[in-house]
């Protein structure tokens, strides 16, 4: 005779009885309907039983069977956990970056850090003097720590560079990238966008990256540095005026591959994170700014994940209130959402943002571990 076990969540543990038969039994039981069969013939005669109350699994198992599942609960309690860390906006600041990735190192120890996943959260390029210098400090990673795993988010500064570097991917309807001035048109003068060599197929956030912007911008108590974007410095870092389009030339053509490359989002299982209960194991999901609460998360993770550039404003890459809280549907299957963009830092159980620099000169670039949630920065100094 074999049982088998269909929880509403997924399996992840699998064993055979004295009869050779499979058993699947899920690391978080939660009551599952009861399947026996008999092994001459398990599929033609199955018996369904869904219990009132969620039984012990173990119930129905050989003691065999028991001592299976015990070591194969051992076994994953000692595996090790993986650390996952994410690192914060670094807009153009290299010093900072490699400050910060030596900080990292120390922090959590040489041999974690050199088997660690490593999400950086988008936003590598503007504000700060070397942007050229980051992007080849980050193409560098998986070749130096081959044991690594890392993920390169696209923040919407990155998004903006691609479109003005013509590296973006082409709606998948056919329709034209410069379909995505028509929403803001009325901002047109205002923002100063870009209408110099090649901006008619543009998106958008091309045109309003290479524009002209003066004055203070009061959001961030600085002044404008040649657009909205603040994009003059990265003109500027590979060797042209702001606003030129001999910038397309400038940028090799490994910094192209790099920004076209760049995920919108990025999806994690099995994180492990501190919260009230202790170690739990959750999914994670990494994206720029955040997903918004009012939008449905699988429309969101579909056009993310696709790359859509039919959208005018990508609002989990740019939004700001409507993406700083968890979507309601997450509490469901508890989820982590890590993010930066927002010129600050908020650790929440779940709900992470990592943005302590802003892309301002005067502030420290940041980085947290999982599962402790230690915050580490570029300005930390640890004694040696």
């Amino acid at each position: 005779m074999g049982v088998f076990l269909a929880p509403k969540c997924n399996f992840n543990s699998f064993l055979t009885d004295s009869d050779k038969n499979p058993i699947i039994i899920p690391t978080d039981y939660c009551r599952p309907l009861i399947f026996i069969a008999s092994s001459s013939d398990r599929y033609s005669s199955l018996l369904l039983i869904k219990p009132t109350k969620s039984p012990n699994p173990t119930h129905f198992l050989s003691l065999q069977t028991k001592k299976k599942l015990k070591m194969a609960e051992a076994e994953d309690e000692a595996k090790p956990t993986r650390l996952v860390i994410c690192v914060g906006d670094i807009h153009g600041y290299i010093t900072k970056l490699r400050n910060l990735w030596t900080n990292l190192e120390t922090a959590v120890g040489p041999s974690d850090f050199r088997s660690a996943l490593v999400v950086f959260l988008g936003d590598y390029c503007d504000r700060g003097p070397r942007t050229d210098e980051v992007i080849d400090f980050l193409i560098s990673l998986p070749s130096k720590y081959p044991d690594q795993s890392h993920v390169f988010l696209c923040g919407n500064h990155d998004l903006a560079f691609a479109a003005f570097l013509g590296v973006l991917p082409t709606p998948s309807d056919g329709s034209d990238l410069s379909d995505t001035w028509r929403e803001y048109a009325m901002n047109e003068e205002r923002e100063g966008w870009y209408k110099g060599l090649g901006y008619e197929g543009m998106h958008l956030q091309g045109r309003r990256w290479a524009g002209r912007m003066s004055g203070f911008n009061h959001a961030k108590n600085t002044e404008y540095k040649g657009s909205i974007y603040d994009a003059g410095p990265t003109f500027e870092a590979y060797g042209v005026p702001h606003g030129s389009p001999d910038l397309m030339k400038a940028v090799p053509e490994e910094h192209k591959k790099f920004l076209r490359d760049l995920v919108w989002v990025h999806e994690e299982d099995d994180v492990s994170i501190e919260m009230k209960e202790g170690l739990q194991k959750c999914k994670m999901i990494a994206v720029h700014a955040g997903l918004e609460k009012d939008k449905g998360v699988e429309e969101q993770l579909n056009y993310l994940k696709n790359k859509d550039t039919r959208i005018s404003k990508v609002e989990p890459l740019s939004g700001r209130k409507n993406v700083w809280n968890i979507p309601e549907e997450l509490a469901k299957t508890p989820t982590i959402v890590v993010s930066g963009h927002h010129g600050k830092v908020h650790v929440g159980e779940l709900r992470l943002i990592i943005d302590r620099g802003g892309g301002l000169e005067s502030n420290p670039v940041a980085a947290i571990v999982l599962p402790s949630k230690k915050m580490v920065l570029d300005t930390d100094e640890f004694a040696t």
